[in-house]
C-alpha cells in the first residue's frame, strides 16, 4: 500500500514540478548530456548477432559512451564501441568473483581488476545477487564485509567499485531494515552505489531524495522509465512492457539529473531491459534528452 501510494503523490508530485526544471537539467553545457552513456546489455540480443554494426547505431545515435556487461567476457563489444569513438569508462562483470571467489570456474577478481585496467576501465558494477545470496540482516552484512574488501582492492588498481540495486534490496527484512539500507550503513568510502532510477521506484523509494540521501557515494545512474499507470507487484515480476523509453512513462528525468548533478554522479547510462526494437529505443531515449 505504501509503495502504491508513493507513486501517487510523490512521484505526481515531481511529474508536476519537472516542467520548472525542465531548462535547467540538460542545457547545452550539461555534462551528462555531453557525454551521455547506454548500458550495453539494452542491445544484448543485437550485439550476440554483430557487435560491429550494434555499437556504429549506438554512436549513430548519438551516445558517447557504453557501459559493457559480462566483463571479462567483453571483448567483442568494447573492442566495436573503441573502433567507433565511444568511450568505455564502466562495465558489470562477474560479481561472484567477489561473493564466491572460490566457486569452480570463478575469476579471481585481481585477474578482472588487471584486465579492467588493461581496457582503460575507471569503474566496476556488481549488477546484481542470487536469491541464494540474499536473506537477512546478517547476510546483507557478510556481502558489505566482501564488497568492502573488493573496493579497497579496486581502489588501489584506480578503479572505483559500486552496487548496482535492483528492487528486492528495499523489501523490509526482519525487524524492518532493508538491505539497501544495511548497504548504506556498511558500505566504506571506498565503495559506492550505481542507481538505477527504475528500480528505486518500483522499490518504493524516491529516486531524487535517495540521489540527494547518498551524495557522494554515488558514481553513476541508469536512466529508464517506466510505464504510466502500472499497478506493481510487491516486489515481484515486471512484465517487458513495464520498461519505458524516456520521457513515455511515470519517471520525470529533469529532477533526477539535477540530483545527479549536485550529487556528485561521474556517469548517466540509459537503459531499457526490454524492447520490441532495442535499436529504435535508444534512439528515442537520447532524442528525448536532447528536447529536454
Amino acid at each position: 500500500m505504501q509503495r502504491r501510494l508513493f507513486l501517487k503523490t510523490a512521484l505526481a508530485s515531481s511529474l508536476a514540478s519537472s516542467a520548472a526544471l525542465q531548462a535547467l537539467a540538460l542545457g547545452k553545457n550539461n555534462r551528462y548530456r555531453k557525454n551521455i552513456g547506454i548500458q550495453l546489455y539494452t542491445l544484448r540480443n543485437e550485439i550476440a548477432k554483430d557487435p560491429a554494426a550494434t555499437l556504429k547505431a549506438v554512436a549513430d545515435a548519438g551516445y558517447k559512451q557504453v557501459e559493457a556487461y559480462g566483463f571479462p567476457d567483453a571483448g567483442p563489444m568494447i573492442e566495436a564501441a573503441k573502433d567507433n569513438g565511444l568511450a568505455v569508462n564502466s562495465s558489470h562483470f562477474t560479481w561472484e568473483s567477489v561473493t564466491n571467489p572460490t566457486k569452480e570456474g570463478v575469476p579471481a577478481f585481481e585477474s578482472i581488476l588487471e584486465n579492467a585496467r588493461k581496457n582503460g576501465l575507471s569503474h566496476l558494477v556488481v549488477p546484481y545477487l542470487h536469491n541464494h545470496e540474499r536473506g537477512g540482516v546478517d547476510a546483507y552484512q557478510r556481502l558489505s564485509e566482501n564488497f568492502n574488501r573488493a573496493a579497497e582492492k579496486a581502489k588501489t588498481a584506480g578503479i572505483q567499485l559500486a552496487y548496482h540495486n535492483h528492487a528486492f534490496e528495499f523489501e523490509p527484512l526482519k525487524g524492518g531494515k532493508t538491505g539497501f539500507q544495511v548497504m548504506i550503513d556498511e558500505f566504506a568510502p571506498e565503495m559506492q552505489f550505481e542507481v538505477d532510477v527504475f528500480w528505486v521506484v518500483v522499490g518504493g523509494q524516491d529516486p531524487v531524495s535517495l540521489i540527494k540521501q547518498l551524495k557522494g557515494r554515488v558514481s553513476q545512474l541508469h536512466l529508464k522509465d517506466l510505464k504510466k499507470g502500472l499497478t506493481l507487484p510487491e516486489f515481484g515480476q515486471l512484465s517487458k512492457d513495464a520498461f519505458q523509453e524516456l520521457g513515455d512513462g511515470m519517471i520525470p528525468m529533469e529532477p533526477i539529473i539535477q540530483a545527479a548533478n549536485k550529487a556528485g554522479v561521474a556517469h548517466c547510462h540509459v537503459e531499457q531491459d526490454h524492447s520490441p526494437n532495442p535499436v529504435k529505443s535508444i534512439q528515442q531515449s537520447i532524442q528525448h534528452l536532447a528536447t529536454l
